[in-house]
């Protein structure tokens, strides 16, 4: 029986979960176009400002965001209303509730409690992930079909038959992971990889499973109709495909709902293949056993970036003295200040840390704040390789894009069913 506690502690979690992966769709929107630019030699957003706030760009997403809000709300007049209203809804909601099971600390084990570090601890554990991300087929099959259009409604059939189709080999190579970890339970997984192989390489899965792992992130890159899989939409062919007859806010559920599944495959992507929350030769009984020094070592080693964060700011600042005759020259010098104090609040807190006595409670909170900071910095670094590619490889062709999933990543997927039962079969595992 769920108490008020429980159900207040699970209420809590949902909001942190929610707030987060609302909170990284303009930070990857900014990645993306920065990533972008980078790669194409050139320097991206950078010009919109609020006074002399322009934090490198990232002010453009508030102006885009101010536009999405404000811009006129077109809908033709041959749609299926409800449909057409039901679609960006599904797209926006799905990815929130598969990340409910994905745990992003290992559980905290406090004042005689155990609370596990993920909204939904059921026993479906990884099925609920491929359970729910399946209807996220019915926005795209919906949003094309409810809107009455020859392009929104192939950009639909696309779609279906594509997320259908990579569904099968991404379930597939997961089947390894399952035989070698003999559980369903995400934490299970995560809790496991923290063992070490030959005492030196962690029991990541991407070192069990390499094979494994290239198959589920294609077929990830598939399911969110990321480029170069992105024939669903294909401005080229389909002018925005599904979406087309979308505007205003109903366009920016649908343009939300693929960043927020773009962070909730890197997150399974980290769980299942990169040690989720776990930090390298360092499990959670270290952590808590060692808090004090790592504290002390994360103050420092924080203080020190933060003063050459400044030091570069600081420079960059009298570079560029009176660049634009107004109060954005006066920017950097002003975070080049405040990283400055952030710097020296971290040395304070050295000090703190050290000749304070911490209550004990302080030890597995830190535990849990080191492991969600370096899960949250993974699923970062995944999103990048997503945007990588993005900017880096042309869009196939809608057959060759069939003909990998069903000629090529479904058997390989098979294979490495076989393989991996072979190995186990010859390491004397039943």
């Amino acid at each position: 029986m769920i108490t008020i506690l429980d159900f207040l502690i699970i209420l809590i979690k949902e909001v942190f979960v929610i707030g987060i992966c609302l909170s990284l769709v303009p930070v990857l929107v900014w990645l993306e176009r920065k990533g972008a630019a980078l790669i194409q030699d050139r320097i991206g957003p950078n010009r919109a400002s609020i006074g002399f706030l322009r934090l490198g760009g990232l002010i453009q997403l508030v102006a885009d965001s101010v536009k999405m809000f404000f811009k006129e709300d077109i809908m033709p007049t041959s749609v299926n209303k409800f449909y057409y209203y039901l679609a960006p809804f599904i797209a926006g909601m799905v990815p929130l509730m598969t990340f409910s099971v994905i745990p992003f600390a290992d559980n905290l084990q406090i004042a005689g409690s155990r609370i596990p570090m993920q909204v939904l601890n059921i026993d479906a554990g990884f099925l609920w992930f491929f359970a729910i991300v399946s209807f996220s087929v019915y926005s795209v099959v919906l949003a094309g079909w409810a809107s009455n259009s020859k392009f929104p409604l192939l950009g639909g059939i696309r779609a279906s038959a594509q997320m259908l189709s990579y569904e099968i080999p991404m379930g597939l190579s997961v089947i390894g992971l399952l035989m070698i970890f003999e559980s369903i339970h995400l934490n299970d997984f995560v809790v496991q990889q923290g063992e070490l192989m030959w005492g030196i390489i962690p029991k990541w899965g991407i070192f069990m499973q390499p094979l494994a792992f290239l198959i589920f992130t294609v077929c990830a890159f598939a399911e969110t109709n990321r480029s170069p899989f992105d024939l669903a939409e294909g401005e080229s062919e389909l002018v925005a495909g599904f979406h087309t007859e979308y505007s205003s806010m109903k366009f920016g559920l649908f343009f939300m709902g693929e960043y927020i599944s773009m962070v909730v495959s890197s997150a399974l992507i980290v769980t299942l293949f990169l040690g989720g929350w776990q930090i390298p030769y360092l499990n959670t009984n270290m952590i808590i056993e060692h808090s004090k020094i790592l504290m002390q070592f994360s103050c420092v080693a924080g203080a020190m970036f933060s003063f050459f964060i400044s030091n570069r700011l600081n420079d960059y600042s009298k570079y560029y003295k009176d660049r634009w005759k107004d109060s954005r020259d006066k920017e950097a010098g002003i975070f080049s200040a405040l990283t400055m104090i952030l710097g020296i609040a971290l040395l304070a807190t050295f000090g703190l840390v050290s000749f304070v006595e911490l209550p004990d409670f302080i030890s597995p909170l830190f535990a849990m704040v080191a492991q969600t900071g370096a899960f949250f910095g993974k699923i970062f670094l995944v999103c990048w390789l997503f945007v990588w590619v993005r900017w880096t490889l042309p869009r196939f062709r809608y057959d060759q894009l069939m003909k990998l999933g069903w000629q090529t990543l479904m058997p390989l997927a098979l294979i490495n069913i076989f393989l991996t039962g072979a190995f186990l079969q010859f390491l004397g595992n039943k």
